[in-house]
């Protein structure tokens, strides 16, 4: 017997992190019952670990989702920025951010999803993708613990997550994004005994992580996220997980580490198309993470918003020709939005890599001298800038 309630659905969800859950979401809201959406995963997505530091910008996130204090951590009033003699710049702006308590706030927008009428399977492996003749996908899937079956989309969104493989092998997909657009090594501890401030983020630069940085994110007071992400082709001794272990133990010999998360994460922006043959890619299986700060989970929930009303579009569509005109727009539409922000920050990105420890030193003392106030973002930057003189002209395509 088949634990779906339908064989057939107008558009099926496959993935449920931040892009899948809001596509389902803001998809299902539209239709009200017009349309049948289904939201598969492989696992609950409040009971998977998240490899994230769930930092988000506060209002960035209010014009995408209700907040909810039950699902916040803590409120972030600034961000150090230390260099590698752990000189500390602070940028100070009361309630610029808050960090989530993730497993919460995907349960948040799932039962969202539930209430306006999407039907959700969390235990559920999409094994297979292949495309009928009459344009429809098949899907074969596997609940746990049931028997394997097939059921039919309209269309679809993979939001699988980065270097997705839903998609690869398939003739007419030839060329869609594939979310591998730069992907990188991270890894991050939950960990106790580590001295920080619960209204703070500090990030730290330096060669220590070579085209990328490290962090600490608050938790609860007691508990922090600390971790780091490297550039995809620096070449390391030894494994992640031993130089985030010797990075704790040289600055925090105190800390106490519970438990240790790491893997690849998309950290670039493509003008691969995001949507073709009715299959629309979403969130880090589209590569749409800031390329610089790594940042994705607003970014996933926006592009989730943009696929599901591209899809409502390309359902109502009433020629072939319309369809291709819908899909067509919605590389165009996340690109008004924050794709073309991302490719200057691309551009910028080697640029950002280059600067020296002893650039980021300078920069970083001659601003801890500054009183808080004046430490605003503008002078962090230009401060930064004056120390590499030659960084102005790498980075040329990204101010003009």
């Amino acid at each position: 017997m088949s634990v779906f309630k339908f064989q057939a659905y107008d558009l099926v969800v496959c993935g449920a992190g931040p892009a899948g859950l809001m596509t389902a979401y803001t998809f299902a809201k539209m239709v009200g019952n017009s349309k049948k959406v289904l939201l598969l995963d492989k696992k609950e997505p409040w009971k998977e670990p998240i490899f994230c530091a769930e930092a988000v910008s506060t209002d960035r996130l209010s014009k995408l989702w209700p907040i909810d204090r039950s699902w916040v951590r803590g409120d972030i009033s600034g961000i150090y920025f230390t260099s590698r003699k752990r000189y500390r710049a602070e940028f100070y702006s009361k309630n610029c951010g808050m960090i989530l308590d993730r497993p919460k706030f995907h349960h948040s927008i799932a039962d969202g999803c539930l209430n306006v009428g999407a039907e959700c399977h969390f235990d559920t492996v999409v094994k297979k993708l292949s495309r009928n003749a009459d344009g429809s996908w098949n899907l074969e899937v596997q609940p746990k613990g049931g028997e394997g079956e097939t059921i039919c989309a309209k269309a679809v969104v993979d939001a699988t997550g980065p270097g997705s493989r839903l998609t690869r092998g398939i003739d007419c997909l030839e060329g869609i994004e594939s979310g591998d657009t730069d992907l990188e090594p991270a890894i991050f501890a939950v960990a106790e005994g580590i001295e920080h401030s619960r209204e703070h983020i500090e990030l730290f630069f330096g060669s220590d992580f070579p085209d990328g940085y490290g962090w600490i994110f608050p938790r609860d007071g007691v508990e922090v996220n600390i971790g780091f992400v490297l550039g995809k082709n620096v070449s390391r001794e030894g494994t992640l997980r031993k130089m985030l272990l010797d990075f704790i133990a040289k600055d925090y010999p105190q800390a106490k580490v519970k438990a240790v998360y790491g893997g690849m994460i998309a950290c670039g922006q493509s003008t691969r198309p995001m949507a073709m043959c009715g299959l629309f890619k979403a969130g880090d299986a589209a590569s749409c993470m800031n390329p610089i700060s790594r940042s994705g989970i607003v970014e996933a929930l926006l592009c989730g918003t943009i696929v599901a009303r591209s899809v409502n579009e390309w359902l109502d569509a009433k020629s072939e020709s319309e369809r291709e005109c819908v899909e067509r727009s919605v590389l165009d539409r996340w690109m008004k939005a924050l794709g073309k922000s991302h490719l200057q920050l691309q551009r910028a990105k080697a640029g950002f890599n280059s600067i020296t420890d002893e650039q980021f030193d300078r920069a970083a003392e001659k601003l801890s001298k500054l009183p808080r106030e004046k430490q605003t973002l503008f002078r962090i930057f230009f401060t930064v800038l004056r120390t590499c003189p030659s960084l102005i002209w790498k980075m040329r395509s990204f101010i003009c």
